[in-house]
């Protein structure tokens, strides 16, 4: 089920409030200038499907997005726990940082946290099957794969270089939960 946790920076501990109503999250969120929704695939995907028959099976909403924002990149990134370097990527992305574009995530299967540092507020965002999140260019946060990572996500870009991090050097995103805790 798909969770938002919303903290105070110096709280780590005790989120101000939980959400798992998708209405719920998407309004929260959208108050900070963060999209969140729920989408249906036209067509069923089947484990192991290919990145084009992925692509294929969203191409509506994908179009519309892309359309919208003037993304110029989509592919889609899977991972689970039999990757080799599962580790090594799960520390890339677990420093706080930036990105000079949105960040755009369609999970189509598995989950994975992504938090938001929005000035005073950490916004946990457990993106579960179906959820699409928008992270605007600029937003400082850090995503969690989980230790055993299982997830196949759809990834639109602005910049056809793709994935390009500028990382704060805060170390605020040590003192939130991660996806397995």
């Amino acid at each position: 089920m798909s969770c938002l946790s919303v903290y105070h920076e110096s709280s780590p501990d005790l989120p101000d409030k939980v959400l798992t109503d998708a209405g719920d999250i998407a309004a929260t969120l959208a108050e900070v200038g963060v999209r969140f929704e729920r989408w249906e695939a036209a067509t069923p995907v089947t484990a192991g499907a290919s990145q084009d028959a992925v692509i294929a099976a969203y191409r509506a909403q994908i179009d519309t997005l892309m359309g919208e924002r003037g993304y110029v990149t989509v592919d889609v990134v899977s991972l689970d726990a039999s990757h080799p370097q599962k580790a090594e990527l799960r520390a890339k992305f677990l420093d706080e940082h930036q990105h000079g574009e949105d960040e755009v995530r369609f999970f189509v299967e598995g989950r994975g946290l992504f938090t938001l540092h929005i000035d005073d507020y950490v916004y946990a965002v457990l993106c579960e099957k179906n959820d699409l999140i928008s992270v605007p260019a600029g937003t400082r946060h850090w995503f969690d794969m989980g230790e055993q990572p299982h997830f196949v996500a759809i990834r639109l870009f602005n910049n056809p270089e793709g994935w390009v991090a500028r990382f704060t050097g805060d170390d605020v995103a040590s003192r939130f939960p991660r996806l397995d805790d």
